[in-house]
């Protein structure tokens, strides 16, 4: 891994924006811990691990969690690190959409485009609804509210609606809130522990934490054959893999990032790897307290909140859903951030319908705010088959959003590794390693796309009575189904008006238009991270 300066315009953001076709509307104020922030935010391990608890517990048990988080943690960490490269030598909103379309063609570009916006909306939907189930746990603990999927739906609601009206806000505030929350994520890993090494009077063994196996998936019954297992602990692979998402989202802010071509970069990668290290130890810990393997199954989604309330009393759990709640109210705020930028610059390049509107900007914050409240409103819509098939809701969404995002994912690392040495390196890039770790990261996310699209539990024969469509695996209709659209879309009209990225105008046109919000710095001379 390499950074440089070869060329002069890569700390010149504003140069090197105008040389990818875009005028500076967005407010560049964040710094390299800012655009970090956002990503480590938004992987949330305090979100991801703990509210996707149950998925790997019951597919695979304490090995699906522990050695699952390991496997998953190494190779996301090699895709961040492809996905880093091109982030560096094209810095813009559009992040994957903008690769796509520049290494390849406008069909690229809009598959590519079209699969990140679904999965940035599915995965602010799953981060929120995961909210809102914790914040019940804490507020049923706190003043009884109830637990069942209406009210938790109701909660949802008021959740989407607080993060899109704190998305309103100037972007210094929510950068601040960002770097806020990166602190919180890692000091309330280190809180929560503390307290499950000190307080529970009853630990696991190490090994139960590192080879308990346990499968309620239903498939093969009483017989925990071996490849019975392989099966259930790839399925269960899905809390990784779903926790480690939304890192793209420091290449959505790299407008609005100073020196993005090496921040956005660092931001991307440096998330995924502190998540890695902090996840591994909070997973750990709550594993080392689990009272009984039959209760924590039967607790459902709620699993995290029985076993700290079964092991330490109610006032601990109490302590430590409020550190969850919190941090997982700033990823929900982070992922509409994310998600409404890249809306935004879909949106400015004419793919999404009635990009004329979602394309705009308030010229007082400089935030594109009606695309803030389009995620919000899908998103939460998204989450609404959650009032009829609960459990199985939550979990269709997550796999949609770790397809979604990953197949978003890699497109370009494809189209990279097709351009050899012919890709124009940035200030931040792979050197000859580029290679082998484009390789691995498309291999492995070819890999995962299939698993999650597998049943992930057992639920009969269609034509039997015994058949459970509460447990059905509706993720390859979802994402078949938006595959049709978008490629029936393209082969009907998107082909013949989609171009791709669209060059706003020449540099004194670019230059008009940041002049509408009070013009742009011509240089940037703030540090590449703080």
């Amino acid at each position: 891994m390499s950074t440089t300066a070869e060329r002069p315009d890569y700390l010149d953001d504003r140069s090197q924006l105008h040389r990818l076709g875009y005028a500076q509307e967005l407010f560049r104020s964040m710094g390299g811990f800012s655009n970090f922030a956002i990503s480590f935010t938004i992987i949330s391990i305090l979100a991801g691990c703990l509210t996707s608890y149950a998925i790997a517990f019951n597919q695979g048990g304490p090995v699906a969690i522990t050695w699952g988080w390991l496997i998953v943690g190494l190779f996301c960490t090699v895709v961040a690190l492809a996905l880093g490269e091109i982030a560096s030598t094209y810095p813009t909103a559009g992040g994957l959409y903008y690769w796509a379309s520049k290494l390849g063609s406008p069909s690229w570009g809009w598959f590519t485009g079209w699969f990140n916006l679904v999965g940035q909306i599915a995965v602010t939907a799953s981060i929120g609804y995961g909210c809102a189930f914790f914040s019940t746990a804490l507020l049923n603990l706190l003043w009884g509210y109830p637990n069942s999927f209406g009210w938790i739906f109701f909660l949802y609601g008021v959740i989407m609606l607080g993060a899109g009206l704190i998305n309103m806000f100037k972007v210094p505030i929510t950068a601040a809130l960002n770097s806020v929350s990166a602190w919180w994520h890692m000091v309330g890993v280190l809180v929560i522990v503390g307290i499950l090494i000190v307080v529970p009077d009853h630990h696991r063994s190490v090994g139960y934490v590192f080879g308990q196996t346990i499968n309620n998936s239903g498939f093969g019954g009483s017989s925990w054959t071996h490849g019975v297992f392989i099966y259930v602990f790839l399925t269960g692979l899905l809390m990784a893999q779903y926790t480690i998402t939304g890192y793209d989202a420091s290449a959505h802010m790299s407008e609005e990032t100073r020196q993005a071509s090496i921040g956005a970069a660092w931001g991307i990668v440096m998330s995924v790897v502190v998540s890695v290290i902090f996840g591994f130890l909070l997973l750990v810990a709550v594993t080392f307290v689990v009272p009984d393997d039959k209760g924590a199954a039967g607790a459902g989604l709620f699993v995290v909140q029985y076993i700290w309330q079964t092991s330490m009393g109610r006032k601990w759990a109490e302590f430590l859903l409020f550190i969850a709640a919190i941090a997982q109210c700033f990823c929900t705020i982070a992922s509409v951030t994310s998600a409404s930028r890249m809306m935004f610059a879909f949106s400015r390049d004419r793919a999404v319908p009635g990009h004329q509107f979602w394309r705009r900007v308030s010229k007082a914050d400089r935030v594109p705010i009606f695309t803030v409240w389009a995620i919000c409103v899908l998103a939460f819509l998204l989450e609404i088959p959650t009032l009829f098939w609960g459990y199985t809701g939550y979990v269709v969404s997550t796999s949609v959003a770790v397809i979604g995002l990953y197949i978003a994912f890699v497109l370009p690392i494809i189209l990279r590794l097709r351009a050899g040495e012919r890709f124009e390196r940035g200030a931040w890039h792979l050197g000859k390693h580029y290679r082998w770790i484009d390789m691995l990261a498309i291999g492995w996310i070819f890999f995962i796309s299939i698993v999650f699209l597998l049943p992930f539990a057992y639920v009969g024969i269609p034509w039997n009575k015994g058949f459970d469509w509460n447990f059905l695996n509706y993720t390859p209709i979802t994402v078949g189904g938006a595959l049709l659209l978008f490629g029936g879309w393209w082969l009907i009209s998107a082909n013949g008006w989609f171009k791709g990225p669209v060059r706003q105008g020449t540099d004194e046109e670019l230059e008009r238009i940041e002049a509408q919000y009070g013009g742009a710095p011509a240089r940037s001379a703030a540090p590449a991270v703080e």
